[in-house]
């Protein structure tokens, strides 16, 4: 049975010194355990913080050509890595390959926006703001850093946090969930291969011990988390009273309003997309379709006709859909279904009576779509992350905005229309972070950055982009004036950066 371990100090690490607790790691498609992967300790967190100390005080001193250098490299190697980390991903968490391939890919649009690290690092300057005086801005790297990640994108969040973190100097430890582990040491590897010294990029694998202990440790500077709304409170709180600078983002609810005037079929392509790739495994899923009367009954039966040609079964077979990521939160994904069911919404779509595509001790559930949900059912309240899709019907634009603005998760929505006066008004009057304009998954290009409101988002920084850049550095402002001019020596050669 494989064992799966930590990445400390530039290699994996002897597993005869490993804690001695794991946690089996399961094929979603199969049931069966695949590997071990070890779970830290105290001992372990302190070690792994120690090192990437130690490797923090040199690597903020390389220059920023040094820096792009390797950024480039490691950009180079994940491309042609793309499908050897999604057969890893499927492998851990079941999402069918294609969908593995594509957060690989927007993972890698973060990378290409860290090799950028020269402009995005500028500060600026004023001359003479006072007789002789200069002043310019200039910001520098934290130190250590931890991301935390969740099972949905074992790749691909890591990738939104990690490539700007060592760009700006920082040296990252990332606490992958324990769930789907592999896909950080391929990552792991890849920096290696890059020409990344030694421990500016460390994998702790394990589970709150772990978390709490990055979350206390005094040299870790700073905390990126991405999972579940009550968690992300508890990262936020634990981290900030410890003295460090959290971004926490959480869970969602996401909304597809869906006005009179739209395009039917695009819209009910756009719900199935969204509401079942990943098995709604994403904090970007739309799961609460609102639909403005007197079209709600075409829309309906077009999207139950789109379910019924899904084949949901192991990510491996060319399948639409794969397995829920574990026994347990399928079991609860349908408790959810039977609580809708037992609150009167009308069920057009069963996922419980799928016949997959794979081994029977997969953890199953197809698409399932929900008619005439009211708001005060738990399978619109609550953030299910499965795939169950929910349509509520409204009479007018104002019903169906305010069913948004009321909901307490603000992560992203979503409205369809042709009316471009109807679109601006929802984009300025929604409160929600990312809105898509037909385009049910607005997630924003890596030089934008992503990120909800109200309860999906704990502090004020969002991923990647410049809000990236600025939470993994910090400012600092100098005021210059010199007495006189200084001079150096020959050299007629031509000038180069090193």
């Amino acid at each position: 049975m494989e064992r799966i371990t930590h990445w400390i100090d530039g290699k994996p690490w002897d597993q005869a010194t490993v804690s001695t607790r794991t946690a089996p790691v399961h094929d979603p498609a199969t049931g069966q355990v695949t590997a071990h992967v070890d779970l830290a300790d105290d001992d372990v967190v302190q070690r792994a913080v120690a090192s990437a100390r130690a490797a923090s005080l040199t690597w903020r001193r390389s220059s920023l050509s040094q820096r792009t250098q390797v950024l480039f490299a490691f950009r180079h190697l994940l491309a042609a890595a793309t499908h050897e980390l999604a057969d890893v991903i499927t492998a851990e968490h079941g999402k069918v390959l294609s969908d593995a391939a594509g957060e690989v890919t927007r993972g890698l649009e973060v990378a290409e926006f860290a090799c950028g690290i020269p402009h995005l690092l500028k500060g600026s300057f004023s001359e003479g703001v006072s007789t002789g005086v200069d002043v310019h801005s200039i910001r520098q790297p934290l130190g250590v850093v931890a991301v935390i990640s969740p099972f949905n994108f074992p790749a691909m969040v890591p990738l939104w946090f990690v490539p700007l973190a060592i760009a700006a100097g920082n040296a990252v430890v990332l606490k992958p969930s324990e769930k789907d582990p592999s896909a950080s040491l391929v990552l792991a590897r890849l920096w290696a291969q890059a020409g990344l010294p030694e421990g500016v990029f460390t994998v702790l694998q394990g589970d709150r011990v772990a978390v709490d202990g990055l979350l206390t440790h005094p040299d870790v500077k700073a905390v990126s988390f991405v999972g579940s709304t009550p968690v992300a409170r508890h990262v936020y709180e634990t981290g900030t009273a410890h003295g460090k600078r959290v971004q926490a983002l959480g869970g969602a609810k996401n909304h597809m309003l869906v006005l009179p005037d739209a395009d039917l079929d695009l819209a009910a392509d756009a719900a199935v997309n969204a509401g079942f790739g990943s098995a709604g495994e994403r904090c970007m899923a739309i799961s609460a379709l609102v639909v403005v009367e007197p079209v709600a009954d075409a829309l309906v039966a077009r999207i139950a006709e789109r379910i019924s040609r899904l084949r949901t079964g192991d990510g491996r077979r060319g399948c639409d859909m794969g397995p829920l990521v574990t026994a347990e939160h399928r079991d609860r994904v349908v408790g959810f279904v039977e609580q809708g069911v037992a609150a009167g919404a009308e069920l057009v779509v069963d996922g419980r009576l799928v016949e997959p595509d794979g081994d029977a001790g997969g953890y199953w559930l197809g698409p399932t779509l929900f008619d005439r949900v009211t708001p005060q059912m738990t399978v619109y309240t609550q953030e299910i992350f499965g795939p169950v899709l929910s349509v509520l019907r409204v009479s007018t634009y104002d019903e169906g905005l305010a069913l948004v603005n009321d909901h307490p998760y603000g992560n992203g929505t979503a409205i369809f229309t042709h009316d471009g006066g109807a679109a601006r008004r929802f984009q300025y009057d929604v409160e929600v972070g990312m809105v898509g304009v037909n385009v049910p998954i607005p997630v924003p290009m890596a030089y934008y950055s992503f990120g909800g409101w109200k309860s999906s988002l704990f502090g004020d920084s969002h991923a990647h982009g410049a809000e990236g850049i600025q939470f993994f550095t910090r400012g600092k402002v100098v005021t210059t004036r010199w007495p006189d001019p200084s001079h150096g020596g020959l050299n007629l050669g031509f000038p180069t950066h090193e």
